[in-house]
């Protein structure tokens, strides 16, 4: 059975490192935040391994728009990462659901090179 995977990558002007969490279809289904170091990454990955099988770390949100989308938090209540923006708030629910079962995943592709 195929599964998701991270995608350590640095930013378009190199400073900086982020991640993707894809599935196993290739659809990127959580992205992180902007860190200033490769180290701080991986750390958010592993907090992203650790936190993603507990559905009460995510939060349902709601963009200006209103189109639905998530948040995973860690246990210190930071935003860990975010999802795409959904068409319908059973869409995110199954975004999380994705998530969840493909989070604790230890494929990590380093990109950054």
């Amino acid at each position: 059975m195929a599964s998701g995977h991270y995608d350590l990558k640095k930013s378009t002007n190199g400073q900086q490192f982020h991640f993707n969490l894809v599935a196993s279809n290739g659809e990127i289904i959580l992205s992180s935040e902007m860190y200033n170091s490769k180290a701080s990454a991986e750390n958010g990955i592993a907090s992203v391994q650790t936190n993603s099988p507990s559905e009460a770390q995510y939060e349902l949100k709601q963009s200006t728009n209103g189109k639905p989308y998530f948040v995973l938090k860690a246990k210190n209540h930071q935003i860990i990462g975010q999802s795409q923006m959904y068409s319908a708030e059973a869409s995110a629910k199954n975004g999380i659901q994705s998530v969840m079962k493909n989070g604790p995943t230890t494929d990590i592709r380093d990109l950054t090179q």
